[in-house]
């Protein structure tokens, strides 16, 4: 991993702003009060499908008044917020209004990148980097995004560095705008909590305790040796470096692993109708595999059971990105699983390398015959939609595992 400079010195540009990051507030429950007027003002969540087992994925902030929150498990969400509505999320209305939000921002200024389904970037070049210049543009891109739909409501934060840009949309919500200059730091980061900080969880909190770090000022106090201790590497001297309005992002594989899981609706939870299920997730992946022109090393399967126990193992293969080898392998793998009641399973694919990184392999001939024909099925569903040719190991699933959004993936309307 590398870092790219933007900056050239870190103590020039004291009153300058590097970066704008729009951050949509409450994104998918308000694309659902933005296309249902009678859902505006009421505590709405949207969950992933109609079952008490699962969590929220998104709260309106009428919701949010009472403590539901991404992550709340609906059976709680339900004693928290009697009066909730649950809507079962849609993926192609969200890509629909992301796409639209992007481009109502594109006609402000270009994005730099694309974080998440409800998140973007934008670096600031020459007079943009004014902070009168920077706020002005600030209140066009939100009133730009307004124009898309009245209730997709943002927070912008301008800030040095990307990273110090977030902190910045974080720190107002809903509909915020925030402005954090190098000259200002680190004052004005000192009425954060630690876990405000994108990268502290709650694990890295617990280590930064048993270092002796509670608050944000004595987190700014640490030396440069201490902090890579208490993050175990190179990781703490980024964060070191951010912290002080240093401008720089790390240049990294986009792609660490490919996967999906998914909640097995009532109907569905016995091992046959799982195993259909999982076979789906699978050439879900498969298909985002050949997309990006990479090749798999290794496979990990997961089962969460009723009863709460979990289940998981994994494998090393040989580079792999057909559909056949993979069912292979899915199929070893599920062989070892333990007996009971599935609730929840997952597949992921990682250890992952590019067409230009592979090897030769002595089954070459083989293969290529298994992807050519994989790449048929791909084109025929593609033209004429998808799952027009699937394996009939599929069959169970046939409604189960549609395409859910993934906030740091955002797959295409088209996509499996």
């Amino acid at each position: 991993m590398t870092i790219d400079m933007l900056s050239p010195d870190p103590g020039v540009f004291q009153d300058r702003v590097g970066w704008l990051l729009v951050d949509l507030n409450s994104y998918f429950a308000s694309v659902e009060q933005q296309m249902n007027p009678s859902l505006r003002g009421k505590p709405i969540a949207v969950v992933p499908m109609m079952a008490e087992t699962t969590c929220c994925i998104a709260a309106s902030y009428e919701a949010k008044a009472f403590g539901i929150k991404t992550g709340t498990m609906v059976r709680d969400a339900l004693r928290m917020c009697p009066n909730l509505i649950l809507i079962e999320g849609n993926h192609e209305k969200y890509i629909h209004y992301h796409e639209r939000i992007v481009e109502a921002v594109e006609s402000c200024h270009p994005v730099t990148s694309v974080l998440s389904i409800d998140e973007m970037a934008c670096r600031l070049q020459g007079r943009d980097q004014k902070p009168e210049n920077a706020m002005a543009l600030a209140q066009q891109i939100k009133k730009s995004i307004l124009s898309v739909g009245s209730q997709l409501k943002s927070s912008v934060g301008l800030g040095p560095n990307r990273f110090l840009a977030k902190t910045a949309s974080d720190m107002k919500k809903p509909d915020g705008l925030t402005l954090i200059l190098k000259k200002d730091l680190p004052q004005i980061m000192y009425k954060l909590k630690l876990r405000d900080l994108c990268g502290i969880g709650e694990n890295m909190e617990r280590r930064l305790n048993q270092h002796g770090v509670f608050t944000m000022e004595q987190l700014y106090k640490l030396d440069l040796p201490k902090i890579r201790k208490v993050w175990g590497g190179i990781g703490g001297e980024y964060f070191y470096r951010w912290l002080r309005g240093e401008d720089f992002l790390l240049s990294h594989q986009e792609h660490q692993s490919i996967g999906h899981s998914h909640v097995l609706p009532p109907d569905l939870r016995n091992q046959d109708s799982a195993y259909s299920v999982i076979q789906k997730l699978l050439y879900k992946a498969g298909v985002r595999l050949r997309k990006y022109n990479l090749w798999a090393q290794s496979m990990s399967v997961s089962i969460r059971y009723l009863d709460g126990y979990k289940w998981a193992n994994d494998v090393n293969m040989l580079e792999c990105q057909d559909d056949m080898s993979l069912r292979e392998i899915l199929k070893h793998l599920w062989s070892q699983r333990m007996p009971g009641a599935p609730l929840k399973v997952s597949v992921v694919l990682f250890n992952l390398i590019h067409d230009s990184e592979r090897t030769f392999s002595f089954l070459e001939n083989q293969d290529q015959k298994r992807l050519q024909l994989t790449k048929a099925m791909d084109q025929i569903n593609s033209r004429f939609g998808k799952y027009t040719l699937y394996f009939g190991g599929m069959k169970a699933a046939e409604l189960a595992a549609p395409t859910r959004i993934a906030f740091s993936n955002i797959p295409s309307l088209d996509e499996a």
